[in-house]
């Protein structure tokens, strides 16, 4: 590593540091408020723009920050990242950040803290409006990894004036591969209602909602179809007060995952056809699809392309991981037929995990594929 590259993959590991270790997961609105402050302070002397936008007290603002001229209402490149994790507060006491190594630890760091940083330092050097072929708008949400219900309407609006999107969750973790394909999700809910009794006196009168339900975890886990890309997972069951009362009331909410629409609408068929089995017992069945599948298309392979050609620019090649049934923001760009590249961020793994980590030595080639990519991509 030269003497340049050097410096800046320290100015990158101590930017990155600072972020970790100020907690932001996504149910704590104050850390988050702090947390968007933070990146704020990191560009307060960028000429790049900022527009803050409040979308509720329980969550933090959305982040804009772009290098576009006054009146330019051009379509431009989409860069999205979120600041919220899935830690909680106090995991850094578990996970401390530090480095081992090629290993820089520390939660939210790998999903996605780093990759946020690597964009926004590209950024910054592009930060007047000539800088890039196109306008460039970052766009950072505070609740990714609890869906984006605050934040998906924005996301979209920013999508439908894009020309592309570009996404900064991590790289996969097999040589650091970029995602071109992903499967939709949501959730399936399923209520019974049944009848209250006293277990040892009256038991005949009681309808047991727990039962009625158990037959519908076995149900619904049948509807997973690994052939065609579909899983169904029951992971949350909820029911009755005490064991010496027949329960009235249970539920399930089971995560399911599809590779496309067609295969989305045909397990939304097979859920909405599910009946009760004890007739006095009342279901209530609910198909929710949180986020489309983002399907491959031939604009995404071209995109990929030209990102490819950026990557080597920057000394790497970059790969292509195949579909992944996690989700991310890229779905609902995806979904609206914005080509998207994602999985752009930092080199490392165990996202989610008291292992997270990237690796140091990969951060000045990541930046300068940002820079490569926004400077040059139009």
């Amino acid at each position: 590593m030269n003497h340049q590259a050097h410096e800046l993959t320290e100015a990158l590991r101590q930017q990155i540091i600072r972020w970790v270790e100020l907690e932001s997961p996504s149910h704590d609105a104050d850390a988050l408020r702090a947390m968007a402050a933070l990146i704020l302070d990191d560009i307060k002397d960028s000429p790049l723009r900022v527009e803050q936008i409040n979308v509720g007290e329980d969550t933090g603002p959305i982040l804009h920050i772009h290098n576009r001229a006054d009146n330019d209402s051009r379509s431009g490149i989409l860069v999205l990242g979120h600041y919220d994790t899935v830690h909680p507060i106090g995991t850094l006491t578990q996970n401390p950040c530090r480095q081992e190594g090629d290993k820089l630890f520390g939660p939210g760091i790998y999903d996605m803290k780093s990759g946020v940083v690597l964009a926004l330092s590209a950024l910054k050097a592009l930060a007047q409006p000539q800088a890039t072929q196109l306008p460039v708008d970052l766009v950072l949400v505070p609740d990714e990894e609890t869906g984006s219900h605050y934040s998906r309407e924005y996301i979209e609006k920013f999508a439908k004036k894009s020309v592309y999107t570009l996404v900064c969750e991590p790289a996969r973790v097999e040589e650091g591969r970029c995602v071109t394909a992903r499967k939709g999700t949501g959730n399936i809910f399923i209520t019974a209602h049944g009848r209250p009794a006293h277990a040892g006196i009256h038991h005949e009168k009681g309808r047991n909602a727990i039962e009625e339900i158990a037959h519908h975890v076995l149900a619904l886990e049948k509807l997973t179809d690994y052939e065609r890309g579909i899983t169904v997972s029951v992971g949350v069951i909820k029911g009755g007060t005490t064991s010496n009362v027949v329960p009235a009331w249970c539920q399930i909410k089971a995560d399911f995952r599809v590779p496309n629409a067609e295969m989305a609408q045909r397990l939304e068929q097979q859920v909405q056809q599910i009946k009760a089995i004890h007739p006095d017992i009342r279901l209530e069945v609910e198909f929710k699809l949180n986020r489309p599948a983002m399907p491959r298309t031939e604009a995404t392979a071209a995109l990929l392309a030209q990102c490819q050609h950026y990557a080597r620019q920057a000394g790497f090649e970059l790969k292509e991981a195949p579909m992944t049934g996690g989700a991310s923001d890229a779905n609902f760009t995806a979904a609206l037929g914005v080509p998207t590249l994602d999985g752009l961020g930092a080199d490392g793994n165990g996202a989610h995990t008291l292992n997270e980590h990237i690796l140091v030595s990969t951060l000045a080639q990541r930046r300068q594929f940002w820079l490569h990519t926004l400077a040059q991509l139009h």
